[in-house]
Parts: C-alpha cells; structure tokens; sequence
C-alpha cells in the first residue's frame, strides 16, 4: 500500500481546510510519509504548530511518536528523544496504556533509561509497590510465594490490577522497565519504607 499517494490525496483535496483536526491529522500524515527530511521537518512543525493542536493531545502524541522514530532513524537519538518523550508523557497522562508502552520502548531506543515518573510510583501504596517489585523480579508466580510473609496470589493479582494501570504497563514483564530496574525483587523491609539489615 503507497501511504504516500493517500497522504497526498488527503493534502490536494483540501481536508486540513475541513477542520482543524484533520489539518494535524493530514500534516502529520505528510511528515511521516514525505521522501525527504526537509520536507518532514516541514509537515511535522506545521502539525505541532497548529492552534488547534493542544486540543488533540492523543492525535498529537500519535504523530510525534512516529516522527520521533522517523528522526531517531535519520538524525540520531539525542534528537529524537524529546519527541518520543513528549508522546510517552501525552499517553500516559490520557491513560493510554498501551500507546505509552510503546513510546517508552521507543525512549530506551535511544538510550535514555526509562522509569515510572515520580508521580506515578508516588500513587502505589507500599503495598502495591511491594508486590510490583515481587512481581518485577519474578515473583510471586501463579502458584505463589511460599514464604509465610508472602501475599496470596488472589491479593497479588489484585494488587496488580491496580499498579498496571497507574505505571502505564499492562504486563508483569512491563512492570521491570517501568520500575526502572535491573535486579531482583527489593526485599520487604525497603519495599515498606523501612530500614533494611545495614542500615
């Protein structure tokens, strides 16, 4: 299919005259569509330039994340970064779970670390942080943790029904990169707030 010529069809008959909506829409479609850089520049300024562009937040987040991985293709990661960044924030913020999944994969693409923002890991309760880090690290699995501290598995899922949606992740394997970790579970006692053994 030749996105492109659709594009084009789009511009020539005049829908960003029709509303202001399909004017992002179609110059957004352009940038990402145009053969040259120059020209992608161009259709993406006029798109997030629009007056009526702060209206649209998810139309807009939907442009800036292909773009942003059109620039990071062309001119590097620094420079993409921003865009795709933008775009994981709109998402997030509008509750699109699973568009804001894939900007932030978009994100670490270009090196930056990606972590659940202050504010969202600032929601969870200590125990819904708990049982995110548990379930981070691979545990508790569906047959549940077998030390006599662990939760059940039902309050585990439970749990968890909560945190996706307040992370932005809608997986277990999400939950790591939204918690922005690399290690195992962090034991109880730091999950609660409370000191661990050397401190």
């Amino acid at each position: 299919m030749d996105l492109t010529r659709y594009t084009l069809a789009a511009r020539d008959a005049g829908l960003p005259d029709v509303s202001p909506r399909l004017a992002l829409l179609t110059y957004g479609a352009l940038a990402m569509t145009a053969d040259g850089e120059k020209e992608a520049a161009e259709m993406y300024a006029r798109a997030e330039g629009h007056p009526a562009a702060a209206r649209f937040p998810f139309e807009l987040a939907r442009i800036r994340l292909p773009y942003g991985i059109r620039v990071r293709h062309v001119q590097g990661r620094a420079e993409a970064r921003r865009l795709l960044a933008l775009a994981a924030e709109s998402f997030d913020r509008l509750g699109a779970g699973g568009w804001a999944e894939r900007a932030r994969t978009e994100v670490r693409a270009t090196g930056a670390p990606s972590r659940a923002s202050t504010l969202n890991l600032a929601s969870l309760t200590w125990q819904e942080r708990r049982i995110a880090d548990l379930a981070a690290g691979g545990r508790p699995d569906e047959q549940g943790d077998r030390r006599a501290d662990a939760p059940v598995p039902r309050t585990v899922s439970s749990h968890l029904y909560r945190v996706f949606p307040k992370l932005g992740t809608t997986t277990r394997a999400a939950l790591r990169d939204a918690l922005g970790r690399t290690d195992g579970p962090v034991p109880p006692d730091r999950a609660a707030g409370l000191p661990g053994p050397e401190n």
